[in-house]
């Protein structure tokens, strides 16, 4: 496994568990306020689709693995 892949691994669980924590955060917030409460999830849910394009763009770039088949 390339140690770049290794670094990107780490990265999204390190992500993951920080949004996890943060959206239900948000959630809770909302729950406790009345309807304009969940406005807040908006922003939680536009972060966590550009996290989900950025890493689905990273892993499916044939540009990037051109550098992995070349021998060291």
């Amino acid at each position: 496994m390339p140690l770049e892949r290794l670094a990107l691994i780490l990265v999204c669980v390190v992500v993951a568990a920080g949004l996890t924590i943060w959206s239900a955060a948000l959630f809770i917030a909302a729950v406790q306020l009345p309807v304009p409460g969940f406005l807040v999830l908006i922003p939680a849910l536009l972060v966590g689709w550009i996290v989900f394009r950025v890493i689905a763009d990273r892993l499916s770039n044939a540009e990037d693995d051109h550098y992995d088949k070349i021998e060291k």
